[in-house]
């Protein structure tokens, strides 16, 4: 709470894309259980219904509902128009699938992921930054993943563009720093979501085996992420701007090493059972 009791998103406006489900419907209730006005934007019109229902009934701001498809041009206007004064924009929206070998991809399917893992990105940027300029502050928190900073097999396409976000993230945030707007990144891994649950990631393995991936020791849930976007979206990283801040539990700094499973110690050849 700030300091007259009200919540400390109070009185702002955030627009988060992919704000239904996963990562994005944990950022959307984080926002809202905080007070926010948030713009909800995403394809699965219903799933943003429930989840603004959801938040309504509980919380202290409120959702409103924005259905469209962030590769769609028109949709980032729609948003800022639904907005009004834009105090927050959380670019969340982003897909890796379908995954397979860069010798066997299409151009077709470069052009998809450059629509919705960077070019949403650019587009939504720009339509809010007229809004941020005019009030000389604001604050965006883009989505990349870990796969920016280590290889992914199978995956080359995607993590070129989400390396990309991060590039943009630390090139814009240098260019408007001097207008009171600042620009951060997270970057994600191993989350239980509907795009990626829990299940399909362990693939029928032994789940105390997740000790042996993760040095936290589990998988992350929404929350885990939407806590990290609501710190840098808030006054306390108020002197931050620039970063991408890993949210993945300890794995990208373990980079490669694995705790052994049931013994002591860690290795950096994956232990079987």
């Amino acid at each position: 709470m700030i300091s007259d009791g009200r919540p400390p998103f109070y009185g702002r406006t955030a627009i988060v894309t992919g704000g239904a489900l996963g990562i994005g419907g944990g950022i959307t209730r984080a926002f809202c259980r905080a007070g926010a006005k948030v713009v909800c934007v995403d394809n699965d019109e219903a799933a943003a219904r429930r989840l603004a229902s959801e938040c309504d009934q509980s919380d202290a701001g409120q959702v409103e509902v924005l259905s469209g498809d962030v590769r769609d041009p028109s949709t980032a206007g729609r948003a800022v128009d639904a907005a009004g004064h834009v105090d927050i924009l959380v670019n969340n929206v982003g897909d890796f699938r379908p995954p397979g070998r860069f010798a066997n991809s299409t151009e077709e399917a470069w052009d998809t992921h450059y629509e919705i893992n960077l070019k949403h990105v650019f587009r939504m940027t720009h339509a809010v930054l007229p809004s941020m300029l005019s009030g000389s502050a604001g604050s965006i928190v883009n989505v990349s993943t870990v796969e920016a900073f280590r290889g992914i097999p199978g995956n080359a396409v995607y993590s070129a563009f989400k390396a990309a976000v991060v590039a943009f993230t630390r090139s814009l945030a240098v260019e408007v720093g001097g207008h009171g707007i600042r620009v951060n990144a997270i970057a994600p891994d191993l989350a239980d979501t509907p795009q990626t649950p829990a299940a399909a990631m362990l693939g029928g393995r032994d789940p105390e085996l997740i000790e042996s991936w993760v040095p936290l020791g589990r998988f992350g849930q929404p929350d885990d992420y939407a806590q990290v976007v609501l710190f840098l979206a808030s006054d306390q990283a108020r002197f931050i701007t620039g970063q991408t801040l890993a949210v993945d539990g300890g794995t990208l700094a373990a980079s490669g090493w694995y705790r052994r499973y049931q013994a002591k110690g860690w290795t950096n050849l994956p232990d079987r059972p």
